[in-house]
Parts: structure tokens; sequence; C-alpha cells
């Protein structure tokens, strides 16, 4: 079994909010069969604490956009992992350090990457939204 369509969907938009504000290694595995509460994490990382706080602020931003609603998130006043909770896509926005450190890749290795290609704002139709601030 994959991740729903659904949450390939989510992915997409969350990759392309990520990709907004620079982040890098973005990493996507199909946790599905491996992890019951979620079918994909999405690993990121950012160069500063600042850089990992307008990365996740922007991925959450852009996910209410698209109609998902954060249920948690983890860790933004410290900046160097942020964890956003969208039910069946979950988000780790790390600071390269703590990337490094905690190596979430080497954990969840038995698990298959999927491809993270950026998309744009009219693909995923989050143009002319109504939403201040927002293309």
């Amino acid at each position: 079994m994959t991740a729903s369509p659904q949450s390939q969907t989510d992915l997409s938009v969350a990759v392309f909010a990520a990709d907004e504000k620079g982040a890098t290694d973005l990493v996507a595995l199909d946790v599905k069969e491996q992890f019951a509460l979620s079918d994909i994490f999405l690993m990121a990382s950012g160069n500063s604490e600042r850089n990992v706080q307008a990365i996740s602020d922007n991925i959450e931003d852009r996910m209410l956009q698209s109609g998902v609603k954060t249920i948690r998130r983890e860790g933004r006043q410290s900046g160097r992992w942020v964890l956003l909770d969208f039910g069946d896509l979950i988000v780790h926005v790390f600071h390269h350090e703590e990337r490094g450190f905690y190596d979430l890749e080497r954990l969840w290795k038995d698990c298959p990457a999927l491809d993270t290609p950026v998309k744009t704002a009219e693909e995923l139709d989050l143009v002319n939204s109504g939403e201040p601030g927002v293309e």
C-alpha cells in the first residue's frame, strides 16, 4: 500500500512552500506501511534558526491556503527542529546541524523514497486565492 493521492497532493504543496523559503535537501518517505498514523514524512533543512522558522511558517500558510490545517506543531520557538503534523503528512524542518545528528533518513531507511519535484503555484492552484500577501 502506498501513500494516498491526497497525501501526495499535500506533499507537493509542502515541497513548494519549503522551496519558496530556500529549504534544502528535501526528502520524502512513504511511511504508510511502517507507521500507522501517517502516510508521508517530509524532511527539509534550513541554514539558520530564522530560516527554519520561515520555512515552517510558509509550509503552514500554504497548506492552510490549500485547505489543510495543522493538527500539531512542535519546536517552532527554538528553530532547530520544527515538526508539523498535517495528519497523513508529517513535515520535519531541521537546522542542518540537527538534521545530521538525528538522521531520520537512516532510521526510516526501509521506507521507499518519494519524488519531490517542485510544482508551480498554478499547478497547485495556489494563485489568486484572495489570501493577503499571497500571489
